[in-house]
């Protein structure tokens, strides 16, 4: 007969653990809501006041710089091309001088500001590469489109896309600059655009399939306001994607905040709502088709694409990338950690 100790004993041993986030060494006190991860060991991240942090190492050293003669600039998105080349993207209103884009090809001992603009209503929310010289970016609508460029040499220049290309918005409809993840790329050439903010209405995602010369649209099973929407998407394949959101006044409010597509983005089906509940920012793959999701409230893991999840801490996060099972997760007041997924 087991002693009642044995039986405490084989429970605990049938539970699953998980290694908590391991904070990093970060000599700086920016906010961070960008991150890319070009391999296990390669990490760069935006952040406020023109700062950017990057590891070659896996985290053991992390270099902290700052942009020259961007201050003012708020970097909500970066992509990693390799340990020596990376781009960053301030979101801020153009008229300001903040929609710019910078790169780098020494690992941050120089930046090239390789595009900026002043026309009014420009604010960069999202960027992501197909491959190191093929890239989107996009913009808050202007005159009732949303305003995209693309790149084919690297980021040394960009061109728009015609608006007659794009779909019309709805009143109110833009995009959240809070993740990085309100734009991806998949594949060759498709790219998936997140929307929120039609008072009364629900989330939106906008889809290509010839880097962004032709869009459709499609609606998503999850509500938008002023406030809430559609913040970030990972895609498994050009057919089967994830879309996380919420409220970001309302960070830790229960409802629907994560809905799955299996035909690229035609359609998309409400999932579970997520351990712990509240506002999702971003959303990241793990091996095993496992899926990752961060926000204020905390981090959750589905190991059957959202049918059901289960919390692995409340440490707030708005962003994380991942390689390989090796993630990093960025917050506020320099926060950035990592967790390793078996």
């Amino acid at each position: 007969m087991k002693t009642l100790c044995s039986i405490l004993v084989g429970l605990l041993l049938t539970i699953p653990t998980f290694a908590q986030w391991k904070p990093q060494s970060v000599d700086t006190k920016a906010s961070f809501r960008a991150v890319s991860v070009a391999s296990p060991d390669v990490v760069w991240i935006g952040g406020t006041k023109g700062q950017f942090v990057c590891t070659t190492n896996g985290g053991q050293t992390w270099q902290t710089g700052t942009v020259p003669d961007a201050q003012d600039c708020d970097f909500r998105d970066v992509q990693a091309i390799d340990a020596q080349t990376a781009l960053l993207m301030s979101a801020g209103p153009a008229e300001k001088g903040q929609a710019r884009i910078y790169k780098t090809t020494n690992a941050g001992q120089t930046w090239q500001l390789v595009y900026q603009t002043n026309r009014t209503g420009i604010f960069f929310d999202g960027m992501d590469f197909w491959d190191a010289q093929h890239g989107i970016v996009f913009s808050d609508p202007v005159d009732g489109k949303w305003a995209v460029l693309t790149t084919d040499d690297g980021g040394k220049s960009w061109q728009p896309v015609p608006p007659g290309n794009l779909p019309m918005m709805q009143p109110g409809e833009a995009a959240f600059a809070a993740s990085g993840t309100s734009l991806v790329v998949q594949g060759k050439r498709n790219v998936w655009i997140a929307s929120g903010g039609m008072t009364g209405g629900t989330g939106r995602v906008f889809r290509s399939s010839d880097r962004g010369k032709s869009w459709f649209v499609s609606t998503v099973p999850l509500p938008a306001g002023e406030a809430t929407g559609l913040f970030g998407m990972q895609f498994f394949s050009a057919r089967a994607g994830v879309v996380v959101g919420g409220n970001y006044q309302e960070e830790k409010q229960p409802g629907p905040n994560a809905a799955i597509t299996r035909d690229g983005g035609r359609t998309w089906e409400r999932l579970t709502e997520t351990k712990p509940p509240g506002l999702k920012e971003a959303v990241a793959l793990l091996p095993g088709d496992r899926l990752l999701v961060v926000g204020p409230s905390g981090t959750a893991l589905s190991a059957d694409q959202g049918q059901t999840w289960q919390q692995l801490d409340s440490e707030g996060f708005h962003s994380v990338g991942c390689a390989k099972g090796t993630c990093y997760a960025v917050g506020a007041t320099g926060k950035v950690s990592k967790q390793v997924f078996k």
